[in-house]
């Protein structure tokens, strides 16, 4: 399995806004750097709310450009330069996603962690979901890519009937209890619960067999951290 791109806060927020636009409003994609400044800093649609200068949304640009993650392209009639992605679906890249898993991503990369049911309100506005099946099937699908997992499955938070899931691009979030430990085994339990494509039929089964195993998981987590009894 192959390791998912490593990006600071600043990449993902800039690569999550140029693939939104590049669905969202294609007849101003690819984006000049007041666009893409703007789009960086929007205080809907996104999470955290940034304040980003133009220097440093530049910056961060000129180094997704050296990684060759980002192109620069001359505006029609213009000498503007204006930027556009090829992190993914891209004619010579590797990495391809469907329309409903590049809605996915772009969402988790510019909004963090998120629910399947916040998922399947935020991304309809770049891909059709018929129901809530569907966005599990498609995050099921990124969990277990045979090119290495993109998306990871958080240990659920008190208070909330669904367990978020977190894009692996940047470091995954702090949560209560969590150590930097426990990642590489839920991750692979998550990959290992989550049905592949296609598998729908007993998919809810599984899911909530994979929320038990994360619980599990986490109070075992909570019985080391404690310590051995006297």
């Amino acid at each position: 399995m192959s390791t998912p791109v490593a990006l600071g806060a600043g990449e993902a927020r800039v690569l999550g806004c140029l693939m939104e636009k590049q669905v969202t409003t294609p007849e101003q994609y690819p984006l000049t750097l007041n666009a893409l400044v703007n789009a960086c800093n929007q205080k809907s649609n996104r999470e955290p709310v940034m304040a980003l200068a133009e220097a440093e949304v530049q910056a961060l640009v000129d180094g997704l450009k050296r990684r060759y993650l980002v192109l620069e392209r001359g505006g029609s009639g213009s000498r503007v330069p204006k930027y556009q992605h090829s992190f993914c679906n891209t004619e010579f890249g590797a990495l391809k996603f469907s329309p409903q898993e590049f809605a996915i991503v772009c969402e988790l990369l510019v909004r963090g962690p998120q629910t399947p049911g916040e998922l399947r309100s935020r991304a309809a506005r770049m891909a059709p979901f018929a129901d809530s099946h569907e966005v599990e099937a498609a995050l099921a699908a990124l969990a277990a890519r045979s090119d290495g997992p993109v998306v990871q499955v958080l240990a659920r938070e008190p208070g909330r009937r669904e367990s978020r899931w977190a894009q692996l691009y940047t470091p995954l979030p702090d949560s209560p209890g969590s150590t930097g430990q426990a990642a590489p085994v839920l991750a692979a339990a998550a990959v290992d619960a989550v049905p592949s494509q296609g598998a729908n039929p007993d998919l809810l089964a599984r899911v909530e067999r994979l929320e038990e195993l994360v619980e599990t998981l986490r109070l075992q987590l909570l019985e080391l951290r404690q310590g051995p009894r006297d």
